[in-house]
């Protein structure tokens, strides 16, 4: 693991002695930004679905509703211990502790979702990411980007940085984007197809 790698786990590991830092489980921020991408996928299930750094597991949760398996990765080991604990009750839910983008899933997913996570990525990792990312995408799949837009002192990169990067570098479309004072959402497929047009209502 390199230093840069170490120093973030040793980070999270950390902050995650709290059970919930960023507020996830009590903000009604947060559950309404969970919400909010969650009436946004355009599908009613997807197949496999797979959720980057997944914190304490409570978009985890929101996101098992929604794919028939889902795989849950974090870097670190007490947020997946959290995550596990949160989604014992999904049998559809894998969680494991991951370092990304070194570690990387030898599967394809039609949904990727990497969430308040990106603007923790130095510029290579960031690149590695996205390029890997497109390589487990399937040939129909989703990737959905949401990030907090205010710069932080831990993260190299804003939110709207990270989107822009995620933007040039993969050969997909936006399909659909939602932003407000807070946060970006963004997501990214071979096809701009609209849901109307695609169940024939226009």
């Amino acid at each position: 693991m390199s230093d840069d790698a170490t120093w973030k786990a040793s980070y999270f590991e950390e902050l995650y002695l709290c059970a919930d830092p960023f507020g996830y489980r009590s903000k009604w921020y947060e559950e309404r930004k969970r919400e909010i991408l969650r009436a946004t996928l355009p599908r009613r299930t997807f197949v496999s679905g797979w959720e980057i750094g997944c914190s304490n597991g409570e978009l985890t949760a929101v996101l098992a509703t929604r794919c028939r398996s889902l795989l849950a990765t974090d870097i670190s080991q007490r947020a997946v211990e959290l995550a596990r604990v949160r989604n014992k009750k999904h049998s559809n839910v894998i969680v494991e502790r991951s370092t990304h983008p070194r570690e990387w899933p030898r599967s394809n997913f039609d949904l990727i979702v990497l969430s308040e996570v990106g603007y923790y990525f130095d510029s290579e990792e960031l690149d590695d990411a996205i390029d890997k990312i497109q390589g487990s995408l399937s040939t129909d799949g989703l990737i959905v980007a949401c990030h907090w837009l205010a710069p932080f002192q831990e993260a190299p990169f804003t939110g709207r940085q990270v989107h822009s990067r995620i933007d040039q570098l993969l050969p997909l479309e936006i399909v659909y984007r939602y932003e407000d004072g807070d946060f970006l959402l963004e997501a990214w497929g071979s096809s701009t197809r609209t849901l109307a047009q695609l169940e024939g209502l226009k």
